[in-house]
């Protein structure tokens, strides 16, 4: 459920070594394998066209024109049919000994960068280590038949480990990266925004980001007891670039299902990915999750949000790639805080019947708020899924696992539908992935007021006992945006609700120094507590009409 990427760092060439790993697990508890990336999607992410195309190798299998998605969607269909076999992906010994810093030793020579067309070019991942399978790259130019992109040991420095090594083109690749010019004035400065690498992963930034949170093509059965499986892109099709955007296609394979996606890429401040996928599911697949999300939280401004939580010990006030989950539907948009720390992973299901969109937001702008110079989680995106067909009617689904390394992808977000997915029966889908920056963002509509903080401590200010009582918790909630009221004297209407316990003697008051208004709540937890999460809401009013999104947080 986690994503096999990268470290956590900035644009630097130097030697930051943090990780992000694959966290397998299932709803039992922490029974899995953290395993460490092997390549570093941060580093070097200039990538300057100087070099024409290398040689690629013999033309695709009776290919005259471009691939086009219902052709790589026959394929799929084809494939579907059949019982899965799995890609080989056998190694050169030394390749697939490779440790981490033997694998991050690999570079593409900078000359042998690839133009695929005006303002974007593309460099490829080489194979070793933990990133074993292979997929096929092939190039395609507009009217063109599609080009194998065949691997070339020329391409890279293997590093000292390798050193005098040269592998046959058979050999493939473990992924690539694209690069674009933000600035069409300098079309030679070219900047890494998009990544595919693992599995169905792959992320994407806007203009002024660094990497964050991933995407994936398709999650199955996520938390499930039987474990999750995850499908491989195994075949892109790369190109055309026409008017500002390019277009990938990619061939999912798995054990459950099969599929042909189509992303129409285009960068800027947002980048926006226009998604178009067919799937041909092999088997029933009750918890088959459209648009999944991938994403860490290990500290917020309410502390890690758990019930019983260990405070995270650290200099630094918050740790996260996102801050929250964001679900609107026609009637309501829901803000839900993350939440680390629970003895055990937590799935939460938020109904969407439609689903207007969702996404995993990383809200809080400030460096202060971080204070880590290297990471810039501030500058991180978030990633708002808009559905256009196919999503029909189910949940969006949050998991959060317990996790106590930032370098550990924790969170999960996906649209699951109500009915399982039945085999043989082909399930179209249609949405938009847009980068999320500083909010309000255009992509997410209508303008209401955001919630912006959610912090939590004891009730007991004026005579607090020693220890503080845990039957008093005093929750202070931020609204910040358009439509609050700007006299301090307004009437501000609130609604509380919480599924165990009671708030009391809730109030609001407008914050001066943000143009805000924050409400105050008092929790009194039931007797005994339930095991599991006592879900809280509360939203604002204002002359007659709801003026900020639905708050929905845990205690």
């Amino acid at each position: 459920m986690t994503e096999p990427s990268d470290r956590d760092g900035d644009a630097r060439r130097d030697g930051d070594v943090s990780r992000r790993h694959v966290v397998r697990i299932g709803l039992a508890g922490l029974s899995g394998v953290s395993v460490p990336s092997l390549f570093d999607l941060n580093a070097d992410r200039t990538m300057a066209q100087t070099a024409s195309p290398p040689q690629p190798g013999a033309p695709s299998q009776g290919e005259t024109r471009p691939v086009r998605l219902e052709d790589v969607a026959a394929r799929a269909e084809s494939l579907a049919r059949s019982p899965y076999r799995p890609h080989d992906d056998d190694l050169p010994p030394e390749l697939a000994a490779l440790n981490y810093d033997d694998t991050q030793a690999i570079r593409v020579r900078p000359e042998a960068t690839v133009p695929l067309g005006p303002g974007f070019s593309m460099q490829p991942f080489h194979r070793g280590g933990l990133q074993r399978r292979r997929v096929d790259i092939l190039l395609q130019r507009a009217g063109q038949a599609p080009e194998p992109f065949g691997y070339d040991a020329g391409l890279f420095d293997l590093g000292p480990a390798l050193k005098g090594r040269s592998y046959p083109a058979a050999l493939g690749y473990a992924g690539f990266r694209i690069a674009h010019a933000f600035d069409t004035a300098r079309p030679d400065n070219q900047e890494e925004f998009l990544v595919f690498l693992g599995a169905s992963y792959f992320r994407v930034r806007g203009k002024g980001q660094i990497y964050g949170l991933s995407a994936r093509g398709i999650a199955v059965d996520t938390g499930a007891p039987t474990g999750e499986e995850f499908p491989d892109f195994t075949t892109f099709w790369i190109g055309p670039v026409e008017g500002g955007t390019i277009t990938v296609l990619a061939l999912l394979e798995g054990p459950s299902l099969t599929g042909a996606y189509r992303f129409v890429v285009t960068p800027g401040d947002p980048s926006t990915l226009a998604v178009t996928a067919a799937l041909f599911p092999r088997r029933a697949i009750a918890g088959l999750g459209l648009a999944p999300l991938t994403s860490m939280f290990i500290d917020g401004e309410n502390g890690p949000g758990a019930r019983g939580a260990v405070p995270f010990d650290d200099f630094r006030p918050q740790v996260h790639d996102s801050d929250g989950l964001l679900v609107q539907t026609p009637g309501d948009r829901l803000w839900r805080p993350l939440a680390n720390g629970r003895a055990a992973p937590q799935t939460s299901a938020f109904r969407a019947a439609p689903l207007e969109g969702f996404g995993l937001l990383q809200r809080e702008r400030r460096f202060a708020a971080y204070l880590d110079v290297q990471a810039r989680h501030e500058d991180r995106p978030g990633l708002w899924v808009r559905p256009e067909s196919g999503f029909g009617t189910g949940a969006v689904r949050l998991f959060e696992i317990p996790s106590r390394e930032e370098a550990t992808d924790n969170i999960v977000a996906a649209f699951v539908p109500e009915a399982p997915v039945e085999p043989g029966r082909r399930l179209d889908l249609a949405y938009a992935l847009v980068t999320v920056g500083a909010e309000p963002a255009a992509a997410i509509a209508p303008p209401l007021a955001r919630v912006v903080s959610t912090r939590v401590g004891s009730a007991e200010r004026l005579r607090p006992s020693n220890p503080p009582s845990p039957k008093r918790r005093l929750f202070a909630i931020d609204f910040e945006g358009p439509g609050l009221p700007d006299d301090p004297k307004a009437t501000v209407e609130v609604a509380l609700s919480a599924s165990a316990g009671a708030f009391v003697e809730p109030y609001t008051e407008r914050v001066p120094q943000t143009g805000g208004w924050r409400l105050y709540a008092e929790f009194r937890p039931p007797e005994p507590m339930p095991a599991g999460d006592v879900v809280l809401r509360a939203r604002l009013s204002h002359a007659g009409r709801v003026i900020t999104e639905t708050w929905d947080g845990v205690a």
